[in-house]
């Protein structure tokens, strides 16, 4: 980067940076008290807290700049419009009810859609274009939809009419391609797609043992699919060996109120399976708004299945056994999705044999 058009960076990012109330003053260089605004800023947003301007975090400053009414929205097929201004859109069409999936900050055809019915139910031009007298409609209307969250209610429906048999689904497996951990995470894809094909479900990996696609084509892949869950396979590292246990990653965006239902459902189902059944210790689930969580369409969560780092879930992971049992945990955990409440079971007595005495799996 050259060094005016670095300074042209610093000064954006900093101007942004102070209208948020993380720093008092604009800088003029990558001081540490920029790089601690600019951690404070990753910590809020869900990015991963380096400190560093990387392309992930300088988009999400970029989207940050514009709040509601600042500029005209509207689809553009060719260069979505992105930023805070369209995830308060698509927050406040989402309290009334209508349907713009899920409030992740990218204007695309279900949020002009979803702009187009609200401007019909005010009696406005449906043009699908948010200019100011859409926004004060916006602003002048209060919450129509009561008896729980829009989204969740469409997501419980979806579930329920999709039924809890695993013959209709299609999942997508999406085995991590770094050098440390590809050969682990490719097994247990593999390991996993076999106990599901033999539920009855559609597979897909998203990349085979000798190629790699890009994060970008990992995220086409599972939205041309249709698939009802993706899973994103992976194992973490850390700078000394003292890091250990098991994570788990759903789209979610506190600031906006957002967050996947399903996803965070599975997150917290297949997190409690696998601290169950085994010994790695519970890390929790996390919400973030990395690229494969807020991108894809369907609901999608990340597994950090231990720290190759740490002496102690590397023997596991290198144990073939181990990773059967982390793989029936998940199996486990994708059937319990589509389980109502009563039909349900405690955490970690689920087997593969009880789905098909229940006719849930159909020989």
């Amino acid at each position: 980067m050259q060094s005016d058009n670095q300074g042209d960076v610093i000064a954006q990012v900093t101007n942004t940076l102070v209208r948020l109330g993380l720093l008092t003053t604009a800088a003029t260089s990558i001081d540490a008290v920029l790089t601690d605004a600019v951690k404070a800023f990753q910590q809020e947003r869900g990015l991963v807290v380096s400190g560093d301007l990387n392309e992930m975090t300088l988009r999400a400053i970029e989207e940050a700049r514009w709040k509601l009414g600042d500029r005209g929205l509207s689809y553009n097929p060719q260069k979505m419009m992105r930023g805070d201004d369209v995830a308060t859109l698509q927050t406040r069409l989402i309290e009334m009810g209508f349907d713009c999936g899920r409030a992740d900050g990218i204007f695309g055809p279900r949020t002009e859609s979803a702009v187009k019915e609200f401007q019909k139910s005010v009696g406005e031009k449906a043009d699908g274009l948010c200019g100011p007298a859409t926004v004060m409609s916006l602003v002048r209307l209060v919450k129509t939809v009561s008896g729980g969250s829009p989204v969740a209610l469409r997501d419980s429906a979806h579930r329920a009419v999709r039924g809890p048999a695993l013959a209709n689904k299609i999942i997508v497996l999406d085995p991590s391609s770094d050098a440390h951990d590809a050969a682990v995470a490719f097994d247990i894809a593999q390991r996993l797609e076999g106990r599901l094909i033999a539920l009855g479900v559609t597979v897909l990996i998203s990349r085979s043992s000798n190629k790699t696609p890009s994060d970008n084509e990992r995220i086409d892949l599972a939205n041309k699919s249709g698939a009802d869950l993706v899973i994103s396979l992976h194992t973490d590292n850390y700078k000394n060996n003292s890091a250990h246990g098991v994570a788990t990653y759903y789209y979610g965006n506190d600031l906006h109120g957002a967050h996947s239902v399903i996803g965070e459902r599975f997150a917290a189902l297949v997190q409690r399976e696998i601290t169950a059944r085994t010994d790695l210790l519970n890390c929790r689930t996390h919400a973030k708004t990395w690229d494969i969580l807020r991108l894809t369409k369907s609901p999608t969560v990340r597994l950090d299945l231990g720290y190759l780092s740490n002496p102690g879930d590397a023997a596991r992971l290198d144990d073939p056994q181990f990773r059967e049992t982390i793989v029936e945990s998940i199996a486990i955990a994708i059937q319990r999705l589509y389980l109502s409440a009563e039909n349900d079971a405690k955490t970690g007595t689920l087997k593969i044999s009880d789905l098909r005495r229940a006719g849930i799996r159909k020989d």
